[in-house]
């Protein structure tokens, strides 16, 4: 359970005004001095996270959030930290102070909560010192509700029994396994390049690997130099290789086998490859100095060759013969506002959960922004885009 990648984990917002009692709260959950409890208000300037297991839910990840009451230019900076978190949540708990009713404010965060069909449980904390019904009635019947005191214990195995309650964890869907039956051959094709982790794979390979060994299929990994000789040894059904490489492996790779990207293939099953695909059109219709946004889900440092920083851009120069004004992101920093993009082209999100890559894609789509996939553009930019997408035929209209 430790070693469960943070996407792979139901993640727990844990909400309320300044001085509600949230951080307390984390750290009775955690068993552990995780936040910085004090009495100033505003004391949580930025997300604090925890990951731990509560059974039989599973791995989780506790999210403490800034206060959404906070005031000022620098909490409003402090709000909007909150509102990403709530992005990220797959359960929210509701923290109110019981020793007072519920605000307006309190109020207004349960309606973006619901809004978005996240399940919520509401915490009356610090019910050691007081009890106000009136918080609970504030809401109206329906809503699971628990009195906790983190400083006596009073409620906090409840509250974990509740969130460890939740049917949420739905089936995995499938990377690849779906695509073979049980037995076939998958040879998977990992550049060992200066950007590649010393000493280990990255995690949609790690993935991929395990997904097509649930599937009972069979693999090959071979480095880019190794594809013909490889497939001439073993005819594999499906050829998965890293994006970057994409031009010398289907090089290699006869037409008569399938071939895709782990990039491709993370779009799916993050339940974003439709939206990816229409993005792509996007390119045809971009003009001089137009805006491009590159984002990638998580943070690394950047070294020479870097996909999203030199790659990408260095393709998309040769591909239009434009001068585009170019910006990235990574990690959590995707912006709220992209109405200023004419594109957005996005990693194929394995370090992001289902929830947040989906809110993305339709972020940029209520805004009326294409945005599609760095496996994707890659594979547009080499001519193969309609080959990398044959294993999905179903998604082959949308080129036309």
């Amino acid at each position: 359970m430790n070693s469960t990648p943070s996407s792979n984990r139901v993640h727990v917002g844990i909400f309320g005004s300044r001085n509600a009692g949230k951080s307390t709260l984390m750290n009775a959950l955690a068993g552990q001095d995780i936040s910085v409890v004090s009495s100033v208000k505003g004391t949580t300037t930025d997300t604090v996270s925890k990951a731990m297991e509560i059974l039989p839910l599973g791995p989780v990840v506790l999210m403490d959030a800034p206060g959404y009451d906070d005031e000022g230019d620098l909490g409003m900076l402090r709000v909007g930290k909150c509102m990403k978190t709530l992005d990220r949540s797959d359960i929210a708990l509701l923290v109110l102070d019981s020793s007072s009713p519920a605000s307006e404010a309190d109020r207004s965060f349960l309606a973006r909560i619901q809004s978005r069909k996240i399940p919520c449980i509401i915490v009356l904390a610090k019910s050691d010192i007081a009890s106000v019904d009136g918080c609970q009635d504030s809401f109206g019947e329906g809503m699971k509700t628990l009195h906790v005191s983190a400083m006596t214990g009073r409620g906090i195995k409840e509250l974990r029994d509740a969130i460890g309650s939740f049917d949420i964890v739905e089936e995995e869907p499938p990377i690849a396994r779906d695509l073979i039956s049980p037995g076939d051959m998958v040879l998977l094709v990992i550049p060992i390049d200066k950007a590649a982790p010393k000493g280990r794979l990255i995690l949609p390979q790690q993935q991929t690997i395990r997904d097509i060994l649930d599937g009972d299929g069979r693999l090959m990994i071979t480095s880019v130099d190794r594809v013909a000789e490889t497939i001439g040894e073993l005819r594999p059904k499906l050829v998965i290789t890293d994006s970057q490489a994409f031009k010398p492996v289907s090089q290699s790779v006869p037409d008569d086998i399938l071939l895709t990207s782990f990039s491709i293939l993370f779009a799916r099953h993050k339940g974003n490859l439709r939206g990816a695909v229409s993005g792509i059109a996007a390119i045809r219709t971009l003009r001089e100095g137009d805006s491009v946004l590159i984002s990638e889900g998580c943070t690394h440092h950047r070294q020479c060759g870097d996909i999203g920083t030199e790659k990408i851009p260095k393709l998309l120069s040769k591909l239009t013969g434009l001068s585009l004004d170019l910006e990235f992101s990574s990690g959590q920093g995707f912006p709220d506002d992209l109405s200023k993009y004419s594109l957005i082209i996005h990693c194929g999100g394995c370090m992001l959960t289902e929830r947040v890559m989906k809110d993305r894609y339709r972020r940029a789509e209520e805004q009326g922004v294409p945005m599609t996939n760095y496996g994707l553009f890659i594979a547009y930019a080499n001519g193969i885009l309609e080959r990398s997408l044959s294993v999905f035929p179903e998604y082959l209209d949308i080129l036309d």
